[in-house]
């Protein structure tokens, strides 16, 4: 009977999702009204379609499985570059695409630079996007791989089972995303944001409450049996005793949660993913004027700090369950090492009541689902506008544009299953990955170039040409991929060495990559003089 219940709560989640999807297509007959919505979304919904795009699955099951791993907030210090760089996207870029009322924010780059600039930087955004969104594809359909092998006694499924297993999970889940979302448009995303949000936080708030109603004594338990010395921090400066000043710049810039990467790291991460990202700014566009799109957007950091302390005291509380319950049955690598991205999933199958693992499962589909649909319409809006009506031309009546928006949705669609089966064969190769710093990592190579030029035309009035702009962004790529130590792991996918580097030279983690990426993107970029005649910089 409890299966039935869970099976009840999961059926009922998508009813309404395709519901409310298919609720919206009457009003999204126009490329405004699909892409943007007519501009007249309310504030709130806003917000809770930004919180869907930044939470997929894998910070649902990857944010646990941080607080599993450290049993710390030290994650959550990034949080403090995600206010600073969310009032800078408020204040600087959401005025500057509604005065240009773009749909396609790369239009802005156009009009400032040119069209090589603007076609990059969108070319840039796809390629990034379909890689970052595919890799998150997989991570939900862990749980079923943990469903098998919970089924037959923790049996391990081989590489080519769990891949079959996967995939078609991953499959089904897409296509279902993109049936509603080409119907809908950017009407349905956002509403059925709001529900997976709903779900989410339904999702977050039993998990909690249920773990610490079964950890030995509770919250008062916990704490007691958190003893060790870095247990519960949250603020960590990275820095080593002792060590000299060019010693523990290295060491700050190879970690990936200090303080120092929170108030510079993060906020140049967040200035890229929320002020470059056709993904993320095209929700905000969605409001009715630019007042209300900055509330939404302030907000809802503000809302994401209770968010990420939740899941990360969820991976925090399994640490201290799991301690005192000693599972033979949790999920392990080759090497015998707990799988900590898969141990809150683990839970969730072994430990909670039917019923209340059908919502949590729910919310897993929710937080997937959502972070797909936004991302599906902000790919087909940039290809769109951006490449085909170029290559193509631009059909004639809005009929006839929207039915073009539909067909790049489905195109995207087959990439992103394309991205994600290929990220889960190496997920079943290589079971020890971390998904966070995968996820952030794909960005960090690439999003630093974009704010770089972004920021020479949002702040120069004459700086940055359509020529320079690429050889800048080159650069920044070229600088970013050396210091993170790209070469080197790819050669050593080839069986070569890579390019030698200095014992001083520092490989520095995902939160920094973004910094150094726009930092010298911009101080390429502004060398370079050149202006649109008659437009001046916002």
């Amino acid at each position: 009977m409890t299966l039935a219940w869970d099976i009840l709560v999961i059926l009922l989640y998508f009813a309404l999702v395709f519901g409310i999807g298919f609720s919206q297509r009457s009003r999204s007959g126009s490329m405004e009204g699909f892409a943007l919505g007519n501009r007249e979304i309310a504030w709130w919904a806003v917000l809770a379609s930004i919180l869907a795009a930044e939470i997929s699955a894998g910070t649902f099951f990857g944010a646990p499985g941080e607080g599993y791993a450290l049993r710390n907030f030290t994650y959550i210090q990034l949080i403090i570059g995600y206010l600073l760089a969310r009032v800078v996207v408020s204040a600087v870029f959401i005025p500057a695409f509604y005065q240009h009322n773009v749909v396609s924010i790369y239009e802005f780059l156009g009009t400032r630079f040119g069209p090589r600039t603007r076609r990059v930087s969108s070319g840039v955004f796809l390629v990034t996007r379909v890689l970052a969104s595919g890799s998150r594809l997989w991570v939900p359909s862990v749980m079923l791989v943990l469903v098998w092998q919970l089924a037959n006694q923790g049996k391990t499924l081989s590489p080519t089972e769990e891949f079959l297993l996967t995939g078609g999970a991953l499959i089904l889940v897409t296509l279902a995303t993109a049936v509603y979302t080409a119907v809908g448009g950017i009407r349905a995303v956002i509403w059925t944001d709001v529900l997976q949000i709903g779900v989410l936080l339904c999702a977050l708030s039993f998990s909690l409450v249920y773990l610490l109603g079964h950890v030995p004594g509770g919250l008062a338990g916990a704490r007691e049996a958190l003893t060790r010395p870095d247990d519960l921090k949250i603020f960590d400066l990275g820095l080593k005793a002792g060590a000299g000043f060019w010693e523990n710049v290295k060491h700050v810039l190879e970690q990936e949660y200090t303080l120092w990467a929170a108030f510079i790291g993060s906020t140049f991460v967040t200035l890229a993913t929320h002020g470059t990202d056709q993904d993320m700014v095209q929700r905000m566009l969605t409001a009715k004027n630019q007042r209300q799109s900055g509330l939404a957007t302030i907000l809802s950091g503000v809302v994401d700090v209770p968010i990420t302390m939740a899941v990360l005291a969820i991976g925090i509380l399994l640490s201290v369950y799991y301690q005192a319950h000693p599972d033979p049955l949790l999920p392990r690598s080759a090497e015998g090492v707990v799988q900590s991205n898969k141990v809150f999933p683990h839970f969730i199958l072994t430990v909670m009541p039917g019923g209340l693992r059908g919502l949590v499962i729910a919310g897993v589909l929710a937080t997937t689902m959502g972070s797909l649909g936004t991302a599906l319409n902000s790919l087909a809006t940039s290809y769109v506008r951006d490449f085909h009506f170029r290559w193509f031309g631009e059909p004639p009546d809005e009929r006839g544009r929207v039915r073009v928006l539909r067909f790049g949705t489905v195109l995207f669609a087959g990439l992103l299953i394309s991205v994600a089966l290929a990220t889960a064969w190496v997920s079943v190769k290589h079971p020890g990955l971390r998904i966070i710093p995968i996820i952030l990592g794909i960005f960090g190579y690439t999003y630093g170039s974009l704010l770089g030029v972004f920021m020479v035309g949002l702040f120069t009035k004459d700086r940055g040409s359509d020529s320079g702009n690429l050889w800048a962004m080159g650069a920044g790529f070229l600088a970013v991929a050396y210091l993170s130590g790209l070469d080197q792991g790819l050669a050593g996918l080839v069986g070569g060495k890579g390019f030698s580097r200095p014992t001083w030279m520092p490989v520095v983690e995902f939160p920094w990559r973004i910094f150094f990426g726009t930092v010298v993107t911009f101080a390429v970029a502004v060398g370079f003089r050149g202006s649109v005649p008659g437009e001046k910089s916002v």
